[in-house]
């Protein structure tokens, strides 16, 4: 029998049991737990905080995912800063190893305004009309022994009257020819270039006739023997001697001669060799007459000084700044400019200005820029020291440092179309295309529109003396 006792308390158990349950039914559902990570809308400076990402390990052999790359930041424009030019394509591999200038020519030659066309050394200032390769061996110029077919090897710059020597050695039987006023790639050269023929066995035109044109007025054999071609070229007329001999007399007459063009050497068939390529420029207008400043004016704001100096422009920089333009008041586009100068001081600077906007005071300076610095570092004229004497600055390096402080050197400048070269005491350092978009101002982009030519004073040290400043127009064209 149960005691009474345990029974109370089990009938009590069972009652607060019944009156929980009911408690609990008519109570609200509790409220639902909140999300581990609430999204908060934080005031922030225009990034939204990083989302946590989880931090399991990645699957094996699953690929990597590169977090994304910032934006690059955005930079103020500025001038193209200059590169050390490459070596040209067709160059010798030796080319920027040489550390003396080649001297192909004479003091007297240089001082008369000859320019090398081929420095002995190198194809700088050359270009092919296609694959077949063209090389340098033993001072000479030559298509490859193994090479095939037809090429023409052309200057890169145009010139329009000169005077011309070009000596040669053709194999027997062989075929070649020295083209005048070429276009890059004559499809025609009887009719888009004078060919000057370099074939003893050729049927009609033989060495010394100009191709579809005119045959030699006289024949001069000398097959695998050294022969010179010395050629005058001025306006429609023609002319060319052999070895001494006068082979050539000609006139174009037709309603469009050839008047501006490239010097282009021609393969044809068996081995040809050229070696001395030399050219003067010939009918140059002077800008400078040695006696006054006509036709010069100095640009506003200028604080250098221009006088006439025993037959030279004298320019010296002021006690402030010392920069200063001296422009010509007549503008040219494509040309050939030649001019002595020399400097009276270590590294002085200055340079040449050319298709420049009209110079003030707030802007005296838009051009391209020929820049005369004869100093080089390390003893290496291959290394100069700010750009370079014939450099077109800011936009390459001289190859060569050919010119001395305290002594005259030569200039020559070719400016075609957006192809600009220079020669240095007749060795060319410059050979350089302006691939920039168009601007008229060319410290911004390409220009090849007509502007001015000005002299600089650079700054307080300046000190130079410019003379024999000679021009000459080459008529624009797409060669």
């Amino acid at each position: 029998m149960i005691p009474a006792t345990v029974l109370y308390r089990r009938l009590f158990c069972v009652l607060f049991l019944i009156s929980s349950v009911s408690i609990l039914a008519g109570c609200p559902e509790p409220p639902a737990l909140k999300e581990t990570v609430e999204k908060e809308s934080v005031e922030t400076d225009g990034e939204a905080d990083p989302v946590p990402q989880p931090t399991t390990e990645p699957e094996e052999n699953a690929p990597t995912v590169p977090e994304p790359k910032p934006e690059p930041e955005t930079k103020p424009e500025s001038e193209p800063v200059a590169e050390k030019p490459k070596r040209n394509e067709l160059a010798v591999a030796a080319e920027f190893e040489i550390k003396d200038p080649p001297q192909v020519l004479t003091q007297e030659q240089i001082e008369e305004g000859w320019i090398a066309l081929f420095d002995g050394k190198t194809l700088f200032g050359w270009e092919s009309n296609n694959d077949l390769e063209w090389v340098v061996r033993d001072g000479l110029i030559q298509p490859d022994s193994d090479a095939k077919g037809i090429s023409v090897l052309s200057t890169t710059s145009l010139f329009t009257d000169y005077e011309l020597i070009c000596e040669f050695k053709a194999a027997e039987g062989g075929n070649s020819g020295v083209f005048l006023r070429t276009s890059a790639d004559p499809p025609n050269p009887t009719d888009e270039c004078y060919e000057l023929n370099i074939c003893d066995s050729h049927d009609s035109f033989k060495t010394g006739g100009l191709v579809g044109r005119i045959e030699p007025l006289e024949l001069v054999s000398n097959e695998g023997e050294w022969q010179t071609f010395h050629v005058i070229a001025k306006g429609n007329h023609l002319e060319a001697e052999l070895d001494g001999t006068k082979v050539l007399d000609y006139t174009d007459d037709s309603e469009n001669p050839l008047m501006t063009g490239r010097i282009g050497l021609q393969k044809n068939k068996s081995l040809i060799q050229f070696r001395k390529i030399i050219l003067k420029p010939l009918d140059m207008t002077p800008l400078f007459s040695g006696e006054s400043l006509d036709g010069w004016q100095v640009v506003p704001g200028s604080d250098s000084s221009f006088e006439i100096e025993e037959g030279t422009i004298a320019v010296k920089g002021g006690d402030d700044s010392g920069r200063g333009f001296l422009e010509t008041e007549q503008t040219w586009g494509d040309f050939l400019l030649q001019l002595d100068v020399k400097t009276n001081g270590e590294a002085l600077n200055s340079g040449i200005f050319f298709r420049a906007e009209k110079g003030t005071a707030e802007a005296p300076s838009n051009g391209y820029e020929m820049q005369i610095q004869n100093g080089f570092k390390e003893e290496d004229r291959t290394q100069p020291a700010d750009h370079g004497t014939g450099a077109i600055f800011r936009r390459n390096f001289a190859r060569w440092i050919n010119a001395n402080d305290h002594e005259w050197f030569k200039m020559t400048l070719n400016a075609s179309g957006p192809h600009l070269a220079v020669w240095v005491n007749g060795l060319q350092v410059t050979d350089w295309m302006d691939t920039r978009p168009e601007d008229p101002n060319p410290r911004k982009g390409l220009r090849t529109e007509a502007g001015h030519i000005s002299i600089q004073g650079h700054d307080p040290t300046t000190d130079l003396n410019f003379k024999a400043i000679e021009i000459q127009s080459l008529q624009p064209g797409t060669n």
